[in-house]
Parts: C-alpha cells; sequence; structure tokens
C-alpha cells in the first residue's frame, strides 16, 4: 500500500504506537513505561492528530478540562520533553515531537501508528468490489485490541470523545466488512457477530440491515424478519420514526423469497401490506404476483411535527415543478441541524403527483462520516430503483433524463462528490442538501435554510413536551429555544429529552442550556446527540477553516459582527479577513443575517451552536489562510 508522501518512513526497528486498544508504545518487542497519566494524556492527544499540530489550549483542555493550573504551560513542557528523552527524540534537524505555532506536533509513519494504518487500509477498500475490500477491512479490524486509549485516559473528557470517534470508525469499518462477505456468501460467517453489535448498538440502521441480510442469508427467515419487526417497533418507540425506504424495501425481498411462488400465508400478507403501507406505497393486501417496481418511493417518513421554514419549501416545490425554470438542480444549504434534509423530505413528500415514476433519498456520506464514492452512490441507486445498467455517470444522467424523478443527493460534503452525479437536463429532478454552499457547482438553484424563527421553534418544542407544559412556563420554553439558536435539531432532541424527563421542570433544563460550558452535552437524548453531529461536520472541515473558525468564535461575541470585529479576532488585515470570512461562508460556518452571501455585507453571523462548539475545540493556533 502506497505511503503519503507527507509522512516519515518508518526504519527498521521503529517505534510502534498503539490507540486502537490501552495506549502502549513499543520499541521493537519491549513496551515502553509511558509515565503518569497527565504525560501519557499529552502522548494520546498528539497520537490522535498524528504529523498536524496541536494548541497548548487543546493539549490543556484535554489534561485539565476544569480548572488549569497556573503553571500549565511549564507543566506541559516538561510532559513534552519527558516524551521526548523516552522516544530517544535526538533528531535536531528533524525531531519527531517538535514545537511548532504554538503547539506541538508528533510526527508517526503510517506503519508506525496502528490508527493511521487502519485509516490507509479503510480508504483503500473503498470502491473496491466486495472480493478486494473484504480482506483490506479484515485486515484493519485486526489491528484492534479492545476498547481505544482505555478507562483511564477516558477521564479526560476530550479524549473520552475521541475514543467515542474511533468505536464509530471501527463499526462502521465492521459494518463494510459485513456487507462485503455478505455479497460473497458469507451469510453464516458474520450472522453471530452482528448480533452482539446490534445489542450494544440498537439504533443503527446500517447494521440492523447488515443482521436482517444475514440471517436471511443463513436460511433463518423468520429471525430476519423479526429484527426488521423490533427495530420498527424501536424506532417508534424512541424517536417517532419509521425505517428507511432501503431497510423497508429489503424486508420486503425477505418476505417475497420466504413466500415463494406460492400464496401468502395469511400472517404474511399481512405484514406485507403494513410494510408497504409504511413506505408510502398504496395500502390494502399485498396481491399475489411480481413485486412492484423498486423505483416507487424510497423516502424517509415525513415528519408530523415538522414546523416552520414555510417560504424556503415554497421556494423549492416552485424551482422543482415549473418545468420552464432552466436547470434541474436545487441545492438546500445550511449548518448541521438547520432541518435541510426535513425540508427536502417534506418538499419531496408533497411533490408525489408530479413525480410519478419515483421520489428517493441516498446519502452521500458513509456511516462514519466519510464521502461515499459516486460509484457507491450509483450502485445504492440502481438497487433501489432496479436499474442494474447504471455503470457510471452517463448511464445515470441518460435514465434520469428519461425518468420523471426526483433524487435526493443528502449531505453532499463537497462539490467532486456531487458532480458526476447532476443531471443535464430531461424529466428528472435532483435536490441536494450540505452544510456548505457548493460554490464550485453550476448551474445550482440555492436555498438557504436559516434558523426556526422563536414562534415556530416554540411549536416545536410544545409538540414535543405538550401544549400544558410549555404554557405553564413560557418563558422558560422561551430561554430553551434561544439556547437552541433555533436549530430544528437542537429543539427536537431538547423535545425529546424533557418527554423522557418528565420531572425535570422546564426553568431548571433552561438553565442547563444556557450555560456555555454545558450546554452541548444537555443536547442529548439517546443515541441523538448535537456534539456528535457538530463534531462530523467539524472533522470535515479543511484544517484551516476549522482553526479559524475557532479564532473567530473565540474572538467575536454572541451576536452579529462586522468585518473589523473578524480582522481583530484572527489576527490580521481586513484584506485577509475577506478571505476567511469568504470561505467560512462557503463552509457552511458563517452566515450573512441580511440575506446577502458574501463576505462583503456589512454584517455576519456564527451559527450559536456552531460558535459554542468551535470555542470548545480549543483552537488558539495562528491565522491560517483561506486559499
Amino acid at each position: 500500500m502506497p505511503r503519503p508522501s507527507a509522512q516519515p518512513v518508518a526504519s527498521p526497528g521503529a517505534l510502534r504506537f498503539s490507540l486502537l486498544g490501552p495506549l502502549a508504545v513499543h520499541r521493537d518487542e519491549r513496551a515502553l513505561p509511558l509515565g503518569p497519566l497527565k504525560q501519557r494524556v499529552v502522548l494520546a492527544t498528539l497520537l490522535g492528530s498524528a504529523n498536524s499540530p496541536v494548541s497548548v489550549d487543546a493539549l490543556t483542555e484535554a489534561i485539565w478540562p476544569e480548572e488549569p493550573p497556573r503553571t500549565a504551560r511549564k507543566n506541559i513542557q516538561v510532559y513534552v520533553s519527558a516524551l521526548r528523552a523516552l522516544l530517544a527524540d535526538d533528531d535536531l534537524e528533524r525531531p519527531r515531537l517538535r514545537h511548532t505555532g504554538g503547539g506541538y506536533v508528533l510526527r508517526v509513519a503510517e506503519d508506525e501508528l496502528d490508527l493511521l494504518t487502519f485509516r490507509a487500509l479503510v480508504r483503500a477498500a473503498e470502491g473496491q468490489d466486495p472480493r478486494s475490500a473484504a480482506p483490506l477491512l479484515r485486515q484493519a479490524l485486526d489491528l484492534w485490541q479492545g476498547a481505544p486509549l482505555g478507562d483511564d485516559l477516558r477521564q479526560s473528557p476530550a479524549l473520552a470523545e475521541e475514543a467515542e470517534r474511533l468505536q464509530l470508525r471501527r463499526l462502521a469499518a465492521y459494518e463494510s466488512w459485513a456487507e462485503a462477505e455478505l455479497e460473497l456468501g458469507g451469510a453464516p460467517a458474520v450472522a453471530e457477530g452482528l448480533r452482539d453489535l446490534v445489542e450494544r448498538h440498537p439504533l443503527r440502521e446500517r447494521l440492523r440491515c447488515a443482521w436482517m441480510r444475514a440471517l436471511s442469508g443463513a436460511g433463518r427467515q423468520p429471525e430476519a424478519l423479526a429484527v426488521y419487526d423490533d427495530y420498527r417497533q424501536l424506532l417508534a418507540r424512541e424517536l417517532g420514526l419509521e425505517p428507511s425506504g432501503a431497510m423497508a424495501a429489503r424486508y420486503r425481498e425477505i418476505l417475497a423469497g420466504e413466500a415463494g411462488t406460492a400464496p401468502a400465508p395469511a400472517a404474511t400478507r399481512t405484514a406485507r401490506a403494513a410494510s408497504t403501507a409504511g413506505t408510502g406505497a398504496s395500502r390494502g393486501p399485498a396481491a399475489p404476483g411480481p413485486a412492484a417496481p423498486a423505483v416507487a418511493t424510497g423516502l424517509p417518513p415525513d415528519l408530523a411535527d415538522f414546523t416552520g421554514h414555510g417560504d424556503e419549501l415554497a421556494d423549492v416545490l416552485d424551482l422543482l415543478e415549473d418545468e420552464s425554470v432552466p436547470g434541474s438542480v436545487v441545492l438546500l444549504s445550511g449548518p448541521a441541524g438547520a432541518g435541510k434534509t426535513a425540508l427536502a423530505v417534506r418538499a419531496a413528500h408533497l411533490l408525489g403527483n408530479r413525480f410519478t415514476e419515483g421520489r428517493l433519498r441516498v446519502s452521500l456520506r458513509d456511516s462514519d462520516g466519510g464521502t461515499r464514492p459516486p460509484s457507491a452512490v450509483l450502485a445504492e441507486i440502481g438497487a433501489r430503483t432496479g436499474q442494474t445498467g447504471l455503470s457510471g455517470p452517463e448511464a445515470w444522467r441518460e435514465w434520469l433524463a428519461e425518468h420523471r424523478v426526483l433524487v435526493i443527493l443528502d449531505d453532499v460534503p463537497e462539490e467532486r462528490a456531487v458532480r458526476p452525479l447532476l443531471p443535464c437536463g430531461g424529466r428528472g429532478r435532483v435536490l441536494l442538501t450540505a452544510r456548505g454552499q457548493l460554490g464550485g457547482l453550476a448551474p445550482v438553484h440555492r436555498v438557504s435554510v436559516p434558523p426556526l424563527g422563536t414562534a415556530e421553534a416554540v411549536q416545536l418544542l410544545a409538540g414535543l413536551v405538550g401544549q400544558r407544559r410549555v404554557r405553564a412556563d413560557r418563558d422558560a420554553a422561551l430561554r430553551i429555544v434561544r439556547a437552541c439558536g433555533g436549530s430544528p435539531l437542537a429543539v427536537r432532541v431538547s423535545g425529546m429529552r424533557l418527554a423522557v424527563l418528565r420531572h425535570v421542570p422546564l426553568r431548571e433544563f433552561a438553565d442547563r442550556l444556557t450555560d456555555p460550558a454545558g450546554a452541548l452535552d444537555e443536547l442529548t437524548s439517546g443515541d441523538v446527540s448535537v456534539r456528535r453531529r457538530l463534531a462530523r461536520g467539524w472533522e470535515a472541515l479543511p484544517e484551516e477553516c476549522g482553526r479559524n473558525a475557532g479564532r473567530l468564535a473565540a474572538g467575536t461575541g454572541d451576536g452579529p459582527f462586522g468585518l473589523s470585529e473578524a480582522a481583530e479576532a484572527l489576527g490580521c488585515d481586513e484584506r485577509q479577513a475577506v478571505r476567511v470570512v469568504e470561505a467560512l461562508i462557503d463552509a457552511g460556518m458563517v452566515t450573512s443575517p441580511g440575506g446577502e452571501v458574501t463576505a462583503h455585507a456589512a454584517q455576519y453571523e456564527m451559527p450559536h451552536l456552531i460558535r459554542l462548539y468551535a470555542r470548545g475545540t480549543g483552537h488558539g493556533a495562528p491565522l491560517l489562510t483561506a486559499h
């Protein structure tokens, strides 16, 4: 496997670092003593960002999450000095651990650190056929030696978050391996391993779907059907949602395979009818004969309590319905949690009579937040529409031009991930959602998704916790939705949590949310976490954007700010600040309250929850020029 040229090459007898399990460093076969806890926190933090600068502020936050001592910076220097001695870091021209730009960089070769090796193997498997991908993913999974970082290091909240991110990467790789093995006919081998993971991650749909396929492939159809039924009931009970159209389609396939050519038993016919109704197709008993084309409705359920964004919804409907409007691509942009996907799904449901040949939603990110290659996206679309001939972008464009379909390409990470999938006219339409502006795409009709208004946000909250509870303390309800920054996701999570915590007064919860230090930790319900959603968006940013957003968040107030304030926060002149702000607008990290998305507007604003997250990342490095 080729090694990135920017990283150092490991020499024989080089060190071996381990994060995918307890923190460890070996020289040859000998484990090195890593010293006291705080020194190990420094090492683990540096390894988590290997070959990238880690600011002193970030190290301080990792070691002392509450009150750092006045000697914190000096203590960190002592820990770094001890690590240099431990690693025999005596190369003066190119030291392994060096100070740079207000922080420290630990140079590690790809084959020296198990995390880098794991990432490289997973990347190498992307876009490969199952026969090539399965062994690469198995090799990546075999690098794991247990829970990452160990219990002692996870006392640091920063490292606890890092451990959680690593676990999610491992889970996504396991899902990809299981899917590849299933394509190769290895269903019996993966069924039991998936059972344990599903028990630990009950709301992870991709895992459930793989388990359902494995059980079915192993000849255990009744158990496979039970997996779907259990998941459907769990989603309805916990989140008020239904399984995705893709999972429902898989369920129908298993039902059809179980029934064969013989008349289906009464119980099977009833289950099939309920499944079809749940995906928006016609209701009633399932008729005998061939299954309906898969290009029917492949949408998530429309939210029964969809609230706000009426003007934006009207704009989207007008653009998609009016055939005289040139172009056939609409982009919904806004920060994480703004309600882009819900708005897109609502529009698609309302346009059922317009797009009679099909409506479906496909994510352009995998479950770990990584970018899916266009080939994988086309493979999913082909499987869900029954069009096995979508071998490449040209075949896809031809098919889309000939069919009256609406395709939501959800959570687009960057232009190159979606450019090959855009149509060139014809009957089909594409609706994109993205956090950034995707300024390199043209022609695209752009619709920005703003925060909910206060009245709309209170309405959404009341629908979740009850009108009576909101009327009893409307001031507290107002404080809650304002602390959520008008984010539908944050308001919904608050409502879901309060619906469970019936004993918690709205006023107490409002107090928790108005504490900047703990607000994001409160916005969690079950496995739905606003912090995790923001973290995934932050990780996808170019490094310079993340650093500049952190400095801007720390150096400006909580409301709109002008160019001079931005320049002061960034430590540069206004000419350079314009370029930085433009880059952050394009990345979806900064907005213009006046509605004109340009860095030359008089005022800018950073969404409230993004500002809170950015301030908590500890980015304090010098300004990196935006390109």
